[in-house]
């Protein structure tokens, strides 16, 4: 009869120096960049709802689901046993767990539901799911940002926008009229043009009443083809111009919409996308006829948003498992987080994250108040693909460092560390990858100069507290020149951009020293160019201590 051995002693050895799960931490309690940029909010009257919903994501369970939702793939089922074509997707149970617990904590609805605050309430659920899995998120930024463009189409948001915000998931696969809630997704891009929509040869056809049309063509990427409805572009007689497409005709029959395929992706595994087709697909026109784009570019600027603040919550999550493992693993005589040269790398990677926080809620600030203010409007026009460029480039780098923290384990499947790793590209490439968004940010303080004045302004509140600060804010000020606004040199514009608008960001919201911390690493002219190489010693006790994950 053999005899079971402790749980931490094996036949050779017992198991020590190895640091204890990292669950049933609640991440929105232990950020206190977080915290701070919340409380400074409109979304404060949410700080008790946020708090609630941390806790659920750093749960046991929550991060339970999100290890399976990523171990068991969407599948695609093309025909039901009978040989009928029906085009669903199967997730496994965990994906619907965690579907459910976002919308039910309403993180694609609160922006349009409260009164106030709403957009940053939205942004810090969708900042603290990369605690857990980002795929889901896909579905829950796409239903959020389609709000404003079904209510152009009054016959449609007498229909869907009760279901869009009701806070509720309904998995069934029926007519919308019969769910209890339902969600949006995304179709634009087709094989010939990528990111130029028009270059688009789906056609538009009109039927029956004035915004009725059959949509015939095929599109490259469909993300979340579950979704019970999909805002696409296609060419009527007047040019491209965007539609919402059900998967259900009126009538209750299913619309001609097949999926060909589901897209093998390197990360966002436990969320299906796909190529579909369209042949006569029912769909209502959204705006105006020939005015596609201009149309559906206040939902990407929704969903740009929010890859800025999902990359900014990857990038916190990444630290996080980097400052557990740290502070529970010793190597030669001493925990890692005692190790001089780890205090750098961790206080720099601290760094990075408060500044990709700061921003991303700057952003957030600016969709709260930019209908009751047009300076806002104006801002969010120009910083929200700034802010997108920059944060989500930064996060991929910031992630292996965290992952080359643990040593050869954070490279094992066992930790969320390749997860999350495999996550963090996406952000930069979805939405407009990083030369489409720097060629916006020229293109719009080149046609609205006002866009230019007003970030200016908010960049130059924070003019005379550091002198490298100062200094990035002059070779900002460069780059507008008329000599230097080319498209050559639109990414250097939009680093230097962001750059400075980060370190003032820091000096009117975060510690003197997160501050100082910054302006030093990020904005010398000699600057170190890999994370860990710069001088933080001075600041390294204060910001691990700031940053460090505590149940």
């Amino acid at each position: 009869m053999s005899t079971r051995l402790p749980q931490t002693q094996l036949a050779t050895h017992v198991v020590t120096n190895q640091p204890p799960p990292l669950e049933n931490l609640n991440p929105f309690d232990c950020d206190q960049a977080l915290i701070e940029m919340i409380d400074a909010s409109d979304a404060v009257v949410f700080a008790e709802k946020l708090s609630a919903f941390g806790a659920q994501v750093g749960s046991a369970e929550v991060q339970r689901w999100s290890v399976q939702a990523n171990d068991n793939l969407p599948r695609f089922t093309p025909y039901d046993r009978y040989g009928h074509r029906i085009d669903e997707v199967e997730f496994h149970p965990s994906y619907h767990e965690l579907m459910d617990f976002g919308l039910g904590s309403q993180i694609s609805s609160i922006a349009w539901t409260a009164p106030r605050g709403g957009h940053t309430a939205h942004a810090a659920m969708m900042y603290l799911m990369g605690h857990a899995d980002s795929g889901v998120c896909c579905p829950f930024s796409m239903t959020y940002a389609s709000l404003p463009l079904l209510r152009l189409n009054p016959n449609i948001a007498r229909q869907w926008e009760s279901l869009t915000t009701s806070g509720r998931y309904d998995a069934r696969f029926v007519p919308a009229p019969e769910k209890d809630g339902v969600t949006i997704g995304m179709a634009m891009t087709e094989k010939q043009g990528g990111s130029d929509v028009r270059s688009n040869t789906t056609r538009a056809t009109r039927v029956g009443g004035v915004d009725e049309y059959e949509l015939t063509g095929h599109k490259w990427f469909c993300s979340a083809p579950m979704s019970d409805g999909f805002l696409t572009l296609a060419q009527a007689e007047a040019g491209l111009t965007c539609f919402f497409m059900p998967r259900w005709r009126p009538d209750g029959t299913r619309n001609t919409i097949q999926i060909m395929r589901l897209k093998d992706k390197l990360g966002d595994r436990s969320n299906a996308s796909s190529e579909i087709e369209f042949q006569d697909a029912w769909a209502q026109r959204v705006g105006d006829e020939g005015r596609g784009v201009r149309t559906i570019i206040e939902m990407v600027q929704g969903t740009r948003f929010d890859c800025t603040a999902g990359s900014a919550g990857i990038m916190r999550a990444a630290l996080t498992q980097a400052l557990w493992h740290a502070t529970h693993r010793r190597v030669f005589q001493k925990r890692l987080v005692e190790q001089s040269a780890m205090r750098q790398l961790l206080a720099d990677l601290i760094v990075e994250s408060e500044a990709a926080t700061v921003l991303a809620f700057r952003v957030a600030s600016c969709f709260d108040n930019a209908t009751t203010d047009s300076s806002e409007e104006a801002l969010k026009r120009l910083i929200t693909p700034v802010a997108k460029y920059w944060v989500c480039k930064r996060a991929p780098g910031l992630v292996y460092e965290a992952m080359e923290c643990h040593g050869g384990v954070g490279y094992v499947e066992d930790t969320p560390l390749p997860r999350l790793f495999r996550q963090a590209p996406v952000n930069s490439i979805w939405e407009g990858s990083g030369n489409v968004i720097a060629l916006d940010v020229l293109r719009a303080i080149m046609k609205e100069p006002e866009t230019t004045d007003v970030l200016l302004a908010t960049i130059e509140r924070s003019s005379g507290a550091h002198p490298d600060l100062d200094r990035a804010i002059n070779l900002f000020k460069d780059s507008l020149l008329p000599a230097e606004m080319s498209e050559a040199n639109a990414r250097a514009l939009v680093e230097r951009c962001a750059l400075a608008l980060q370190g003032a960001l820091l000096v009117q919201h975060s510690p003197d020293y997160v501050a100082e911390a910054f302006c030093d690493s990020r904005l010398r002219s000699d600057r170190a160019l890999a994370y860990g190489a710069g001088k933080l010693e001075k600041f390294a006790s204060r910001l691990i201590g700031r940053a460090m994950p505590e149940r």
